[in-house]
């Protein structure tokens, strides 16, 4: 009889997605499924989901949780929307039925009782499955949202979870869910465990220090952020007891969803094309592009960025030299993202400083991403640090070459250009400042006039990489029968 891996998570793409968490929990479940893996996912029931597009259904009503001073009621919702995966949600309107997911949409503060809200999230996943009456051999958490669950099937000893063992995913380390400590008496936190090599940060509970402290296994989604978090400058002040749990520690590669990312496939963007089609395929793709957004000409390099406005994603960098770019050098940009409130405001005021050079739309449509992956020329991500990155994997497979800096998936993903050869699927700084930044959009932008049969020869390379979730699912499926035994036993 086969074993079943659980997936709790905060959310899940395609009935809500903030940001990578939600594609990754969307797309890597299907992929083990596939695998010959039962797997199944719990989240959230926000009010935002679609409740009818996705086709869920309540299943269970009036479900008890007891949390550390009261009970709370609860109800579970199913669908099979994404392919092969069973996928159950937790209503609980109290906390999940808002404008948002972790803050609200239009001020963009966080809610004030996020700790309450996912410390009953963890308590209700575990009860939704002792109510489900399925004994999971694995419990796949991710981030910080799912931070409590491994200290609850540690330390309370429910003979329901006696066989099950955790993995918990690092998505991004900085954010930890630190919180103030009122939160403990009602997550049913002991106050043994509220200390500084468990759950306590500095008169805080940090909910992911908790998660590394207890869980069976971690991972990161990129074996070069896996290296990263180990030191002082990427750990987030979390390095010393990622170093104490490092032999427990591994880093696996994110994919894509290729059902929705193949430009041979695309019924976004106006041409399909392959490989062999890429020069026909890009030229169609970008006229339309510099025509929808408005920019000058389809004979100079669009590069687009299609980001979170935030400092972790190199904003501050290309806030000091776009600028320069834009008065010295033959290119042009799309931009498109929202954040910081200064990052908003500044890229919004360039097009009209620089008519026909740069489009910017603070905000983000999916059908624009897939227009900008096939039209441009260059792909700019300058993360401060980036965990994995999907944005530089989906736009090689469009042919669009990332410009980035060597850090976390990005250095494991972008092969950097040779010019001696002229190979490489992109191009790679490392210096944190807008000089380097500077220097090698120029790099990219001379190679796009001077050598354009590197260009193509790049795109060529690009395009043929592999990132579907095959290679990646075959790595997950080895950790859980690490820590579980043979999963199809």
């Amino acid at each position: 009889m086969k074993k079943t891996v659980f997936f709790v998570a905060s959310e899940m793409s395609p009935f809500i997605k903030t940001g990578g968490l939600g594609d990754v929990v969307g797309s890597l479940p299907k992929s083990l499924v596939r695998n010959g893996i039962d797997v199944k996912v719990i989240i959230p029931l926000y009010s935002k989901i679609d409740y009818n597009r996705f086709g869920i259904q309540r299943i269970m009503h009036g479900n008890c949780v007891n949390m550390g001073n009261c009970q709370e009621f609860f109800s579970v919702h199913y669908s099979k929307y994404v392919s092969g995966v069973d996928t159950y949600f937790i209503e609980f309107q109290k906390y999940f039925d808002r404008n948002g997911v972790y803050d609200d949409f239009y001020t963009r503060q966080g809610y004030y009782d996020n700790a309450f809200r996912f410390s009953f999230f963890c308590r209700a996943a575990l009860q939704t499955i002792k109510d489900l009456n399925i004994r999971p051999a694995v419990i796949h958490l991710h981030d910080w949202q799912t931070g409590l669950i491994p200290y609850y099937i540690k330390y309370e000893n429910d003979p329901f979870f006696k066989d099950t063992k955790t993995l918990l995913t690092i998505h991004n380390l900085p954010y930890q869910g630190r919180f103030d400590s009122n939160v403990v008496p009602y997550a049913k936190i002991g106050w043994d465990v509220f200390a500084p090599w468990a759950f306590e940060d500095y008169g805080c509970i940090n909910f992911l220090k908790g998660g590394i402290r207890f869980a069976d296994k971690l991972n990161t989604v990129s074996p070069n952020y896996a290296r990263e978090i180990l030191t002082p400058e990427f750990g987030a002040g979390l390095d010393w007891l990622l170093n104490e749990r490092k032999a427990d520690l591994s880093g696996i590669l994110n994919g894509i969803d290729t059902e929705l990312w193949d430009p041979k496939k695309d019924l976004i963007i106006p041409e399909k094309y392959s490989v062999k089609s890429i020069e026909s395929g890009k030229n169609e793709n970008k006229r339309h592009l510099v025509q929808s957004v408005g920019l000058n000409s389809v004979d100079k390099p669009v590069i687009a960025m299609c980001v979170r406005l935030s400092e972790q994603k190199g904003i501050k960098m290309l806030a000091e030299c776009i600028e320069p770019v834009l008065n010295t050098m033959q290119t042009q940009f799309v931009i498109m993202g929202q954040g910081e409130k200064w990052a908003n405001e500044y890229f919004s005021s360039l097009p009209q400083k620089y008519p026909g050079q740069i489009a910017v739309d603070i905000g983000f449509k999916s059908e624009k991403e897939h227009m900008m992956c096939a039209g441009a020329d260059f792909s700019l991500m300058p993360s401060i640090y980036e965990p994995c990155g999907l944005t530089q994997m989906v736009s090689q497979v469009y042919g669009a070459l990332p410009i980035a800096r060597s850090t976390g998936g990005l250095e494991d993903t972008v092969l950097n250009y040779n010019e001696y050869y002229g190979v490489g699927t992109g191009f790679k700084f490392n210096d944190v400042s807008a000089r380097a930044l500077y220097n090698t959009i120029g790099w990219a932008n001379a190679t796009y006039y001077d050598r354009p049969e590197h260009i193509d020869r790049m795109r060529q390379m690009s395009m043929q990489k592999d990132y579907s979730w095959d290679k990646s699912s075959e790595d997950y499926k080895r950790l859980y029968q690490q820590i579980a035994g043979e999963l199809n036993a």
